[in-house]
């Protein structure tokens, strides 16, 4: 297991978890609308989600947009 810190808070995920792992655990389905994901600040292509591990310590924010007014 590894601990990482996903939208502010500590989350363990298997070994060789990827940023499509975190995204996952939030309840995100993979093919939703308005969703951004970035690794210890840097913004990773939903094209690489499944191929860009997460190591210990990592930091993930997954943003989801929300419509309305």
């Amino acid at each position: 297991m590894i601990t990482i810190r996903l939208n502010g808070e500590e989350r363990e995920l298997p070994d060789g978890a990827t940023v499509a792992s975190a995204v996952a655990l939030l309840g995100v389905t993979p093919d939703a609308r308005g969703v951004a994901a970035a690794v210890d600040r840097e913004v990773v292509p939903r094209g690489e989600w499944e191929q860009t591990p997460l190591a210990p310590g990592t930091h993930v924010e997954v943003l989801v947009a929300i419509q309305g007014g």
